[in-house]
């Protein structure tokens, strides 16, 4: 199988790891290519590097783009006659407002990143919880950016600066993603975004929704300010209440004191999502995240409203 990177900051260092890792275990043999603007000696585990998409010289059974946010719309679009199927890190874009009719095409498949989806927590939440019995859901993910990256100054990266495509809302554009996952899409919305720390940065620290799902409500708070990290889910339901802790990847209910631990490391959930990428790339199925509901994700997480 042959692959090629755009962009190699540490996700996609990570993906580089674990394909490798999955490709030895169903016996596949994996070149990677990686295209990088900034000239550089080849990393290990690297067959080439270019340093333009006009110097390839080769088609890809996939592509990963894997650069800042604000230059996957013109990555996409130089890269769309080299492959088929391509994983793009999210966020997709820097803007839910572009034409993505180029890439709308025959024969071409789209997997936006959405690892929590495949998280043992949300996983047994959706197979063990009938949405039906569900009330409401409360999502909070709490960080401190200065902490995210250790030995990179945090002023300096694309979280930081709107210009990059940076912000908490779009940063941690995951927990909006699962819990429209779990409840589908909502009827209506209100929201609150904006910067409220003493961060060095230009874009929003914290943002807060609340949804209407023709009945049942879903709360989510995402922030760049909190010290101690955080990220749990709490489900309400007409017999129990579940605490979910994504971080430790346990599972309190609290009716009954049952303590569910699923055991996971972060690094697990990744590796299922690429799982199932290649699965579709085998069987040249559409992922179920693919650019048309990535956009309408990242519009509802921008302006904190419901697209017209």
């Amino acid at each position: 199988m042959k692959v090629l990177f755009a962009g190699y900051g540490s996700i996609a260092r990570r993906h580089i790891m674990n394909l490798e890792k999955i490709c030895e275990t169903r016996n596949e043999p994996l070149v990677i290519d990686l295209l990088r603007h900034a000239p550089s000696e080849t990393p290990a585990g690297i067959r080439q590097v270019f340093t333009m998409a006009s110097d390839l010289d080769d088609e890809y059974d996939a592509i990963f783009v894997t650069n800042p946010t604000s230059s996957h719309y013109e990555t996409l679009l130089s890269l769309i006659d080299r492959s088929d199927f391509f994983f793009v890190e999210k966020p997709v874009f820097d803007s839910a407002h572009v034409d993505i009719a180029p890439f709308i095409q025959e024969g071409k498949f789209f997997h936006v990143a959405c690892p929590l989806r495949f998280s043992s927590v949300i996983q047994w939440i959706r197979d063990n919880i009938a949405c039906e019995d569900v009330l409401g859901i409360r999502s909070i993910s709490s960080s401190y950016l200065p902490e995210w990256r250790p030995g990179i100054d945090y002023r300096q990266t694309y979280s930081a600066r709107a210009e990059l495509g940076g912000g908490v809302e779009i940063d941690l554009i995951h927990e909006l993603d699962y819990v429209c996952f779990l409840l589908g899409r909502p009827t209506s919305v209100q929201s609150f975004m904006g910067k409220i720390s003493d961060l060095e940065i230009d874009t929003n620290d914290i943002a807060l929704y609340i949804f209407d799902f023709s009945g049942k409500t879903a709360e989510v708070h995402i922030d760049y300010f909190g010290r101690a990290p955080m990220r749990r889910l709490e489900v309400f339901t007409t017999e129990e209440t579940f605490v979910c802790d994504l971080i430790t990847a346990q599972i309190h209910a609290l009716r009954s004191g049952e303590v569910i631990d699923l055991g996971e490391q972060r690094n697990d959930f990744q590796i299922k999502e690429l799982e199932y990428f290649l699965d579709c790339l085998e069987s040249r199925t559409m992922p179920d995240n693919d650019l048309e509901e990535a956009v309408w994700l990242l519009d509802l997480a921008k302006t904190g409203k419901m697209a017209s």
